[in-house]
């Protein structure tokens, strides 16, 4: 059953039924979804689906021919291949029908890489044949560096041809947990902070198994699709993967500004910023900044705290790769109880907060917040402090923090994935943490809920929201 991607298949079906001829590249990471995206997509539609593989040019030529062939053997009787890639790509145009033909050339980059003249001779094509034809051509590729770089820059021949562009990214919460029906609300926002918004990751787990017997058996046992993934991953994008292991594994443990990682690896500053801007390329890796802060202050390498965007690539880092030895002798349940099982609601809550996060997009969208946010984000830094007359300067951090465009209205928001209440004393503590220039509201996440004494003041108090790990997981 094909679960979620509602946007992109309305972006897909928009430029499909436009009444010209359309040239669309849709993007993204490995394992994000792309193929069964289009695959759903051209469900009803004549199609032609052709996947890309590591081929040499006169291979790969081959194969996309018999492809093209198969859409009219009656052409066969005179060719089984065409010559080059100009009658290849041209013989597209033939495919029009009264209904829009779509045609997918999944993994594009696989075409071109060992043959650069393609996107060239493709740019021809399009211009001198196949923008008048009722067709859909649609490219695909998992190498974002690759189509970013090389085909959609502004010096690459494709630059300008295509009619739609879209950068496919890891499902939402919202969408993810669908596939983990039964599971508990508490289960569901564990599991999301593990596997992410990743389709192909989604589906190994079984919600109608335990959530510790889906971690030993799917992901900490050896053999397993997901014990070997981030290796894999890392091996098709990278060269140093050695080098990228080590960056990697110190921002998973919690060394995020730059000159923490720089002391934790070890590596030259220089070629450290070109592994984490790598990185960040590859979408395994982002760059956080105070969503409140300067243009200014956003600049240079130093600025902002390095995370990893990738939920999995951050679970194995901080579980399995350290303890790859033990995994490796085959004691994944020992790695579980003394690594994993004490820690992980600590690891999940900073995905809490990133969902909680896409909560208030959502409520944003739907209008139902007191005002309309144009910022959100994390906030950390000092505050000044007035004590017995005495004014002194200290850490805070700030879960949600969100403003109007002006700056003159602002959210503050505490997010708490505990077992425990949220009590009256930890809201005092959270009120006092920051006073902000201009009108505040407060929100409370709570995974486990309220004291009756914090469900009394939010009654009372107009500025003042909670919400429930039941209200975040059905919103």
């Amino acid at each position: 059953m094909f679960i979620g991607r509602e946007n992109e298949l309305k972006f897909l079906n928009n430029c499909y039924e436009s009444k010209n001829a359309e040239f669309v590249v849709l993007y993204g990471r490995r394992r994000v979804g792309k193929t069964e995206t289009l695959t759903e997509f051209c469900k009803g539609k004549p199609n032609l689906f052709y996947s890309c593989r590591e081929y040499t040019p006169e291979k790969q030529l081959k194969e996309f021919s018999d492809a093209l062939l198969s859409w009219n053997p009656a052409v066969k009787a005179y060719t089984d291949s065409f010559p080059d890639w100009d009658k290849a790509f041209s013989f597209i145009g033939e495919m029009e029908g009264k209904e829009k033909t779509v045609v997918v050339i999944d993994e594009f980059p696989y075409m071109c890489k060992n043959n650069p003249s393609i996107p060239s001779i493709l740019q021809i094509v399009w211009d001198t044949v196949l923008k008048s034809k009722n067709i859909m051509l649609i490219i695909c590729g998992s190498s974002m560096s690759f189509i970013e770089k090389e085909l959609l820059s502004e010096k690459n021949p494709l630059y300008g041809r295509t009619t739609g562009i879209y950068k496919m990214l890891p499902m939402p919460y919202y969408d993810a947990i669908k596939f983990l029906p039964d599971f508990s609300d508490e289960d569901k926002l564990v599991a999301y902070s593990i596997l992410g918004g990743i389709p192909h990751y989604l589906k190994q787990f079984d919600s109608k198994c335990s959530l510790k017997s889906n971690i030993i058996d799917k992901i900490l046992t050896k053999g397993t699709v997901l014990y070997s993934e981030v290796e894999f991953l890392l091996r098709q994008e990278l060269r140093e993967t050695a080098i990228y292991n080590t960056v990697i594994e110190a921002i998973a443990l919690g060394n995020t500004a730059f000159n923490e990682i720089l002391t934790k690896t070890g590596i030259e500053k220089s070629k450290l910023s070109v592994y984490l801007k790598n990185l960040i390329e590859l979408g395994i890796v982002e760059r956080e900044f105070i969503p409140l802060s300067s243009a200014k202050e956003r600049s240079g390498s130093s600025k902002g705290l390095y995370n990893l965007t990738d939920n999995y690539f951050r679970f194995w880092y901080a579980y399995g790769y350290s303890n790859l030895s033990d995994l490796e002798m085959d004691d994944a349940l020992g790695v579980w109880e003394d690594y994993i099982e004490k820690s992980l609601h600590q690891f999940a809550s900073k995905t809490f907060e990133k969902v909680c996060i896409e909560y208030m997009y959502t409520l944003n969208k739907q209008r139902k917040l007191p005002f309309r946010f144009s910022k959100i984000g994390r906030w950390w830094g000092t505050v000044t402090k007035e004590e017995n007359g005495e004014k002194r300067t200290v850490p805070a951090e700030i879960d949600i923090i969100a403003a109007d465009k002006d700056e003159k209205k602002f959210i503050m928001g505490e997010c708490k994935f505990r077992t425990e209440l949220f009590d009256n004393g930890e809201l005092r503590k959270f009120k006092d943490k920051m006073v902000l220039p201009g009108e505040t509201y407060y929100y409370l996440f709570s995974l486990s809920g309220f004291t009756d004494a914090v469900i009394e003041v939010a009654r009372n108090e107009d500025n003042l929201f909670i919400v429930d790990a039941s209200q975040i997981v059905n919103a």
